[in-house]
């Protein structure tokens, strides 16, 4: 089989903290050379040409909700996959709490038999622990699948692990990433009960970040790392949404040396508890946006490597289902078509540089995970590369979202930067609106 040949020209690469000119050459799935110019050796080459624009590696998601299987009237393996490519998202990780839950080895398959088939961007699965499943948990293949996921606060179904020694067991029997949503559900629902009593079902959304307090995360966050130090674990505290859970965590040591490590989210970023009252229960998320010096101090602590990765905890629902009032409103909303646009934004707004950008969103979610040659613009690895233009202007619209619940917490916003190409495993996925009609999404592997 002759492999395709493909060149990327007149670029500014963003890769590893640096922004160099260069030109990109492709050999099948696989960045072959990297150089300040490359000539085509062939008529068969198929050549780009960037005219300047930036080069940056696909961005890896490492926690989304893809709703496949049980949940397809919210989302779906394919639509949402085809959302992420638009987005400049080539990887996806994607949780355990679909229905069945994916808590077992067999429905774990399951799953990746569905991506094999449908999924425009590469993908893996995390499997989810359970007060009853570490037999299973034990039967894992470490190098093909992503890691554990535990929910020590609001779950779906049986998936809150809250068996003191179930949870030190986990903790010491397993070398994986273990990540885990923490917020204490005691906490919550004392706070939940005095809203109730006051409000009935209907409490306004503003107290929202109020029943899922700072205490409430804090207590589960520090508790959970209190265990990782005594066991050894290695964990990462997903969705970060205080400031003071951020001393929690350390920059003095690489990340490839952390044991404990911190994600912080997109809508954790951008909201504040100011936008209750324009965004109602479409930003209603769990944890839950909270204060605008929350807001400060995570980006502080982003910005000074407390925290190791910006993911989207993508998690559609129906409209309707956010329309309910606050008790029935589910928490989470759709996000990786505008994660990427909306940092470029912050970039624009000289919060973030775009070296940042990429550690953050491509280089740390692969050296977290270890997933095998991706995440860098790198001889020798996956193609996976993403062209912005950083002065094409568009609006958020109802016409141009593509997510299958039809809707985005960012409708209305305007962005400068705009993603026009989207390269997966060497193959062109995604340029200006169309998308490729050839599946070329991989399994992603793990080199643990």
């Amino acid at each position: 089989m002759i492999k395709k040949t493909t060149l990327i020209k007149n670029a500014k690469i963003v890769n590893e903290g640096t922004i160099f000119s260069g030109d990109v050459l492709i050999e099948g799935d696989y960045i072959k050379e990297i150089a300040a110019s490359i000539s085509p050796k062939s008529a068969d080459v198929l050549v780009y040409d960037a005219e300047g624009k930036y080069l940056l590696p696909g961005a890896i998601d490492d926690q989304v909700h893809f709703r496949e299987p049980g949940l397809t009237q919210k989302a779906d393996i394919e639509t949402e996959s085809k959302a992420a490519i638009a987005g400049g998202i080539t990887s996806f990780i994607e949780m355990p709490n679909t229905n069945p839950q994916t808590t077992t080895i067999e429905k774990l398959e399951e799953k990746f038999e569905i991506a094999a088939k449908t999924s425009s961007a590469n993908y893996s699965f995390m499997f989810g622990g359970t007060n009853d499943n570490l037999d299973e948990i034990l039967k894992l293949d470490v190098n093909q699948v992503a890691g554990l996921k535990l929910f020590l606060g609001s779950s779906t179904g049986n998936m809150l692990v809250d068996d003191p020694k179930v949870l030190e067991k986990i903790f010491e029997s397993t070398n994986m990433v273990i990540s885990v949503h923490c917020e204490d559900e005691g906490t919550i629902k004392k706070n939940l009960k005095q809203y109730t009593d006051k409000f009935g079902d209907d409490i306004p959304i503003k107290y929202h970040p109020i029943i899922r307090s700072e205490e409430a995360c804090y207590f589960s966050s520090s508790q959970a790392i209190k265990l990782a130090k005594k066991t050894g674990a290695r964990l990462h505290v997903f969705h970060l949404s205080t400031g003071k859970e951020t001393n929690l965590f350390t920059n003095k040591i690489p990340l490839k040396e952390k044991k404990i490590t911190a994600e912080v989210c997109i809508h954790h970023l951008w909201f504040s508890d100011e936008d209750y009252d324009k965004k109602g229960t479409l930003i209603k998320w769990n944890p839950a946006v909270k204060t605008k010096k929350d807001r400060d101090q995570l980006w502080d602590a982003l910005l000074d490597d407390r925290i190791d990765v910006i993911a989207t905890d993508h998690a559609p629902h129906t409209k309707d289902e956010k329309s309910n009032v606050y008790t029935s409103a589910p928490s989470g909303g759709p996000l990786v078509q505008h994660a990427l646009p909306a940092m470029l934004e912050m970039y624009h707004k000289e919060k973030i540089s775009l070296e940042k950008i990429v550690e953050k969103m491509c280089h740390n979610p692969a050296i977290l995970f270890q997933i095998e040659r991706r995440g860098y613009i790198k001889e020798g690895y996956f193609a996976d590369l993403v062209l912005v233009d950083l002065n094409n202007p568009w609006t958020v619209t109802k016409d141009n979202i593509l997510y299958k619940c039809g809707w985005s917490p960012f409708e209305g916003a305007t962005f400068k930067s705009r993603i026009t190409h989207t390269f997966l495993n060497g193959s062109l996925a995604y340029h200006n609106k169309k998308f490729s009609d050839v599946k070329v999404a991989k399994r992603l592997t793990f080199n643990r």
